[in-house]
This record gives structure tokens, C-alpha cells and sequence, in this order.
């Protein structure tokens, strides 16, 4: 995360939504056969961090009692030093993120499906809610037998961590600044977290 305590986000409760909310991430561990990333759909259920992957990937076997680290991104932009209004200012990137570090274990059967059920609710709500996808479209047998093929982990984090740097410590007149030229770049997205921040330190 960004060492500058200015674009600390230390709400665990805002973080977790916001994993939830976009729903997938980068999911890192090591072990003595090396380093491994796997980029996977996730779910928060009880304040903890569900996934599953392809047995045949890589990471399959590398998971399962080992301490991972989830990272998710979220809205990010670049910021040109002509927009300022302040001399002497430099190119800077704005995002938001957030870090999971946790102990992995596996999934029950009876888990995975609730898992994968959920992923499909959630997801089905936002992109279909008149006529969402459900595994009972599926032909008989034809969803057990998928779901052999992959394996769920459930992490329950010992550490969460947060950024949200969206220019929140620059002068009134280098946000305004901001603000103008993230719209003329048509990066509405990034308006709009600079007036989120604003609206919750008012």
C-alpha cells in the first residue's frame, strides 16, 4: 500500500464491500516450488474470502494451508502535471486497492457449490435480473460433473489494507485542477471518487 498515511483507507467494513463489489482479484503464495499468482472471481461471505480455481492450474496445489495474498484494484487513471495549478508538480497515478493477507483452507463440496451459487446470484443480478442464469438450465449431472474439476479455498484474513489516492492532500485549487482535467479526459469514474473522499471528510 502507499506509505503516504493521507491515502490510508482503514474502514474494514468499506474495504470488504468494496472486494465484493468488483468481485475479483489478483491471489499470490509462495512455496518451495516457487512463486504463484492465480487472477480469480471472489466472494465475501461472513468476512471472509472464498475462490476456486482449476485444478490443472499451476497454483491448485500450492493453496491450501498457506498464507496468501489477495489484491484487488479498483477505479485508477493517470494524472498529468499540466492540469495543476501549482508550479513544480510532477505525473502522478490515481487508484484505489485493496490487500488480503489470510490462511487458506480448503472447501467442502457442499461449500464450493454454495460458492459458485453465489457467484452466479450476485454477478446474474447485475447483468440479467429479469431472466438471471441458474445451474438448473444445466443438462442432469452435467454441473457435478464441472465442478470435480475445480477446487474452492476460503481465506479468513489477519490483515487488511487499503489505498484510495485520488489527490485528497493536494490544495483546494490542484483538486479543482484535478477534478477539471480528469473530466475533460473523460474519466467520470475518477470525478467521482475525488467527491466520494470529499463527501466523507466533510
Amino acid at each position: 500500500m502507499h506509505p503516504n498515511k493521507a491515502f490510508d483507507w482503514t474502514d474494514v467494513q468499506e474495504m470488504m464491500g468494496f472486494v465484493n463489489a468488483i468481485s475479483f482479484a489478483h491471489i499470490f503464495t509462495a512455496s518451495d516450488a516457487g512463486l504463484f499468482v492465480v487472477h480469480a472471481p471472489v466472494l465475501v461471505k461472513d468476512g471472509r474470502v472464498r475462490f476456486h480455481v482449476s485444478k490443472r492450474n499451476r497454483i491448485a496445489h500450492h493453496v491450501a494451508g498457506r498464507n496468501l495474498l489477495i489484491s484487488v484494484s479498483g477505479r485508477e487513471a493517470y494524472q498529468s502535471a499540466n492540469w495543476y495549478v501549482s508550479e513544480d508538480q510532477v505525473p502522478t497515478w490515481h487508484y484505489e486497492a485493496v490487500e488480503i493477507e489470510g490462511l487458506a483452507r480448503t472447501l467442502s463440496p457442499d461449500e464450493l457449490v454454495e460458492l459458485l451459487d453465489g457467484l452466479g446470484d450476485v454477478h446474474e443480478r447485475r447483468v440479467s435480473p429479469a431472466r438471471p442464469w441458474t445451474r438448473d438450465k444445466m443438462t442432469p449431472g452435467k454441473f457435478e460433473a464441472m465442478t470435480r474439476a475445480i477446487v474452492g479455498f476460503e481465506v479468513n484474513p489477519t490483515a487488511i489494507r487499503g489505498t484510495r489516492k485520488f489527490n485528497q492532500h493536494k490544495s483546494g485549487a490542484d483538486l479543482e485542477a484535478t477534478i477539471e482535467g480528469q473530466r475533460n479526459a473523460g474519466r467520470g469514474d475518477i470525478v467521482a471518487a475525488i467527491h466520494e473522499l470529499k463527501a466523507g471528510n466533510e
